[in-house]
């Protein structure tokens, strides 16, 4: 759409508004009702002045709301806000992050295109690329996370993407996004990047040359564990010849209701993540020291890998999730280390015992037998993933609290 065209209007904020204050302010300009609070518009669709301006508006002659499949004040605002949060200039909201990334690949992707993906990220993401696009002619190879020198080996004169979670779920391995968008470019490729774990408050993945931004917005972007919905940032020239074609024939859209829930979500995005990320390193600390605990995944902890690198990324933080192997995964093998990691989630009392996270609510979940329940174990396995291996996802609660709820089942874990 040219700049002739009649656009949307914008609120009118300073050009250097910073990150908190785009967060509670970027959307759409109040109505004539004056409403502080952003408006939640239920209704399918719009009504029009005339015919002429109905045909104008849906051969997107003239930006405006036509049909809340692909437009919808309440999900512009939301997309806005986000957009504005990750630097980049557009964004397209979806109705979950599988779906954010189920959008990328339709609108990116053809039979006989390659991806390079990190073998680590999220099981469901292993599992579409994997099973339902490799029906399609979509192919996809899966490399180390860290190994920089993996992914420009995997490359193919067809490949098109480069595909990475950072930090990783739930291993919290961290990828260098400087390097891998060199290595994409290099290649006449794109770099997506999942940025559900650090969200925009800790990591801009765009500023290190990602070219589009993934987020599970049922996670941190809500906050407080209520809807699930998705987004993929990108240029104005990607979202608008991309994906919104793909959006206006499948429909995985967004409802307005769950996007207002986001938009107000991410009003307090930057100060729960600051908070979460600071009991989760004190809890990491707690457990690392703790005789029933073998390893410790963090990357706020100086033992991680990828520490450094982390730091550089994420903004100092090691953000929200913490990972650990309880004792026996070494002597007792496979059986003892899940019975021993089900002891421990089963012994809490405070923390939910559940897959999702990013929530206010600490959360505790085995993955091996829920988020990549569905994964062999030869992948499991490929991407570190053990029996033994317990995520948690701290929440607001007082952290002292926290650590004695893990310590019930790690206090009496069988010699």
């Amino acid at each position: 759409m040219t700049d002739n065209h009649k656009r949307i209007p914008r609120v009118e904020l300073p050009a250097d508004a910073r990150l908190d204050t785009l967060a509670v302010r970027e959307g759409l300009p109040a109505t004539q009702w004056g409403e502080n609070s952003e408006a939640l518009f239920l209704t399918s669709s719009f009504v029009h002045p005339d015919a002429a301006t109905a045909a104008a508006r849906f051969a997107n002659e003239e930006e405006a709301f036509v049909y809340t499949r692909f437009t919808n004040p309440t999900t512009m605002m939301m997309e806005r806000r986000l957009a504005a949060l990750e630097g980049t200039e557009a964004c397209i909201a979806t109705s979950s992050g599988m779906s954010a990334i189920l959008l990328l690949v339709m609108g990116l992707l053809k039979a006989g295109d390659h991806v390079v993906c990190s073998r680590s990220v999220f099981g469901s993401t292993i599992k579409l690329l994997a099973g339902e696009f490799a029906k399609f002619g979509v192919e996809t190879s899966f490399v180390s996370q860290t190994d920089v020198g993996e992914w420009q080996r995997a490359l193919k004169p067809n490949t098109k993407l480069l595909f990475a979670e950072t930090p990783s779920n739930p291993l919290t391995e961290v990828c260098d996004i400087a390097a891998l968008a060199d290595i994409a470019h290099g290649a006449g490729a794109l770099l997506a990047v999942d940025n559900c774990f650090c969200s925009p408050a800790l990591q801009q993945p765009v500023k290190l040359g990602a070219d589009l931004i993934i987020h599970s917005g049922t996670k941190y972007l809500d906050g407080q564990g209520r809807v699930v919905a998705g987004a993929l940032c990108a240029t104005e020239a990607l979202i608008e010849t991309k994906f919104v074609p793909v959006m206006r024939s499948a429909g995985m859209s967004l409802s307005p209701f769950n996007a207002w829930v986001v938009l107000k979500g991410l009003e307090t995005l930057g100060v729960r993540m600051q908070a979460q990320s600071a009991r989760t390193l004190e809890v990491a600390r707690w457990l690392e020291q703790h005789p029933a605990v073998e390893r410790v995944y963090y990357p706020g902890l100086a033992s991680h890998p990828q520490h450094e690198l982390a730091m550089r990324q994420q903004n100092g933080s090691g953000g929200a999730v913490v990972s650990f192997i309880t004792r026996g995964e070494q002597q007792g093998g496979p059986e003892l280390a899940r019975q021993n990691a089900f002891h421990v989630i089963d012994q809490t009392r405070i923390c939910s015992i559940t897959s999702n996270l990013g929530d206010t609510k600490t959360t505790v979940t085995h993955p091996s037998s829920t988020s990549h329940g569905r994964l062999t174990e030869e992948q499991r396995r490929a991407a570190g993933i053990t029996q033994g291996m317990i995520r948690v996802a701290v929440g607001l609660e007082d952290v002292q609290d926290l650590k004695a709820d893990l310590a019930r089942g790690l206090d009496t874990l069988a010699a």
